[in-house]
């Protein structure tokens, strides 16, 4: 899902879940320099973190492969748990936080990290472990107060609470098979073979959980095609939109294109699928999934904004359309943990008027009978419901469907309602809402 953050990468510079090495147990001086150095270049909040390190990872072309899997964890680390250190150490430094987390987090005891410290710095570790177990909501859950208070009209602190703490966690690897090149047998035999542990996915008919940060990118089973990254989360959008052999499809919103990709492989390279998006950079980091995938019926066109002349000379005529909005991503804070503070109420308002203006565009595509999808990876009614009521409201010629029973129909016994929400404490993915619309046929 897209951010409305910019510069933004689409998918992680840094891929810590097809991460190589595992960090040594003990950092040495030097890393801890350099993650203290990386860090305080991430707190900028000027761009996203995975960007700011793949930058600093080139610029330190000396690091090995431990090296940069340690500073990676240790700055992911200490955003995943930012809130917690600002209460127990409001003026810490960048170099203070890194230790915070090594010593609170990651389990590093006072006889370790003694050979690094300066000689008040242990007895200042110390002093923080004496803090009050006494903590805000906001505190325990990871969540900025702004956040935790939009969320509270509608969940309660132990929701909250516990939605915050699966933030905090890493994600999974999570896998689509690719039905185009092999089946979920196969390629779970294969993984297994190789001693990668992967299982089948409770939901999604075609996804694969991986155990660990195996180097995925370099199997020969993704090298072929057989199988790409995607959470869970989106992978049920594609059988949302559900979309038949002889259709013609528009992704909106398409980035670069993970979600396009499936929906392809659903209509089994038949039909035409355009893939949509204002960002050339963005669609050609398509073009090797596309040569991997084995699929003819994708279509990526650049647009200048919603309402392109390549967009109105559509309309009417699409019988599936999934806008993937860009959103606050706050539903993806357990691979971008920096975004809870990269974004604030003032963007989630600016965001709110784009995702209207979008949705709104893309529905003058859909023809009689055709169906909208509406989805984004955040955890806000204003970026979710409200605006889906909003639509309808403005929208007659529309109905809703209901999203559980939609996926009922092919399978996937999910206990939802009219609309899809994911939480990632309850279903393990990321945190994605979405929405299944009709034009009603004249």
């Amino acid at each position: 899902m897209k951010t409305a953050i910019k510069p933004a990468a689409k998918k992680s510079a840094v891929p810590l879940s097809t991460a190589a090495p595992a960090p040594a147990r003990v950092p040495n001086t030097l890393r801890l320099a350099d993650a203290t150095t990386a860090l305080s270049r991430v707190l900028t909040f000027t761009y996203p973190a995975d960007a700011v390190l793949s930058r600093y990872f080139r610029e330190r072309h000396v690091l090995g492969p431990q090296d940069r899997a340690f500073v990676a964890e240790a700055v992911f680390g200490v955003l995943r748990r930012k809130e917690l250190f600002d209460h127990v150490a409001p003026q810490a430094t960048p170099r203070q936080l890194v230790l915070l987390w090594l010593a609170r987090i990651a389990g590093f005891s006072s006889r370790e990290l003694t050979p690094l410290c300066k000689a008040d710095e242990i007895q200042w570790l110390n002093a923080t472990r004496a803090q009050s177990s006494s903590l805000p909501l906001g505190v325990e859950a990871g969540l900025p107060q702004w956040i935790v208070d939009r969320l509270r009209p509608q969940h309660d602190d132990d929701f909250i609470r516990r939605l915050g703490r699966a933030l905090q966690d890493p994600a999974p690897l999570d896998l689509r098979v690719n039905t185009i090149r092999a089946n979920r047998d196969t390629v779970l035999a294969g993984l297994n073979a190789g001693g990668i542990e992967a299982a089948a996915m409770p939901f999604s008919p075609i996804g694969i959980r991986v155990k660990g940060k195996p180097s995925i990118n370099r199997h020969p089973l993704f090298t072929s095609g057989a199988m790409e990254v995607q959470d869970e989360g989106s992978q049920l959008l594609g059988y949302l939109l559900a979309p038949r052999r002889s259709d013609l499809v528009v992704d909106f919103c398409a980035g670069a294109g993970g979600k396009t990709l499936m929906i392809g492989a659903l209509m089994h390279s038949q039909g035409r699928v355009y893939a949509f998006d204002v960002s050339q950079k963005r669609l050609d980091k398509l073009k090797p999934r596309l040569k991997r995938s084995g699929l003819s019926n994708l279509h990526p066109l650049v647009i200048a904004h919603e309402n392109d002349t390549k967009v109105k000379r559509l309309a009417g005529k699409i019988d599936r359309v999934l806008v993937d909005a860009p959103c606050s991503g706050l539903g993806t804070l357990r691979r971008n943990p920096d975004l809870k503070f990269r974004q604030s109420p003032q963007s989630i308002a600016e965001l709110v008027v784009k995702q209207a203006a979008i949705l709104n565009a893309a529905a003058r595509l859909v023809k009689p009978g055709g169906r909208l999808v509406y989805a984004t990876c955040s955890l806000l009614d204003e970026e979710n419901q409200d605006i889906i009521r909003a639509f309808l409201d403005t929208h007659p010629e529309f109905k809703a469907l209901d999203c559980g029973e939609l996926l009922r129909r092919q399978d996937i016994n999910l206990d939802v309602g009219e609309q899809l929400q994911l939480w990632t404490h309850i279903h393990n993915t990321d945190g994605f809402f979405a929405a299944a619309m009709e034009r009603i046929a004249s």
